[in-house]
């Protein structure tokens, strides 16, 4: 099986269109259009009922203490620690494409709703729900697709991992309105028949380059 996107190259930078965060010469980071990529694949293997797409970034520091700190940089050396942007799932086995924009157009405040995505597919909450659980205006339950937003002044460029599934279920076995990306790649973990990835790189430091 093969993914392939017209949004990200593997192994190169990624637009800003398809970011949470864009960089601003005032206040380091500013809004973006946080699109999703575009996305398609071919040869799925026979017995596929049903595809699940997640995005990872394995890249964030697993300290807060320094992170968008003007007077301090994230190091390098500091253990990392994974945080999840996307987790599509139930996606039909006649499916074989994801149009850029189709699941997330514009940072919505409070998060998006969820469980319940187009084309009877279904979303986890990502990590954003926990990284602004304490911020009173950005505090929700964020659904779906959030793309990057890393520290401005992280000393790394961060790695997103989009990692497309193919499954001998239709649907994940997962009951209620809430849950993970975790949730999801543990409950998919035996019915994976096939896998592949595109992996796009971003960062927000004007210090350090792709």
């Amino acid at each position: 099986m093969k993914l392939l996107s017209q949004s990200i190259v593997n192994g190169q930078a990624i637009h800003p269109r398809y970011a949470f965060g864009k960089q601003d010469a005032d206040a380091h980071i500013a809004l973006s259009d946080n699109l999703n990529p575009q996305f398609s694949w071919e040869d799925a293997p026979e017995g596929t009922r049903s595809f699940v797409l997640v995005c990872h970034d394995p890249d964030v520091p697993s300290k807060p203490d320094d992170v968008n700190q003007e007077d301090r940089e994230v190091p390098a050396d500091l253990p990392r620690v994974t945080f999840y942007h996307w987790a599509l799932i139930d996606i039909p086995a006649t499916t074989s494409s994801i149009e850029e924009g189709a699941y997330s157009k514009d940072v919505t405040p409070k998060g998006k709703n969820g469980p319940m995505a187009p084309n009877n597919t279904r979303q986890a909450i990502n990590d954003y729900t926990a990284w602004f659980a304490n911020d009173h205006d950005m505090k929700g339950d964020y659904y779906g697709y959030d793309g990057p937003c890393p520290p401005f002044n992280d000393s790394i460029v961060h790695h997103y991992v989009f990692t497309l599934y193919a499954l001998d279920i239709e649907t994940v076995a997962l009951e209620g309105n809430r849950f993970t990306a975790e949730d999801v790649l543990n409950a998919i973990n035996p019915h994976v028949l096939a896998s592949d990835s595109i992996t796009g790189l971003y960062t927000l430091n004007p210090k350090v380059t792709v």
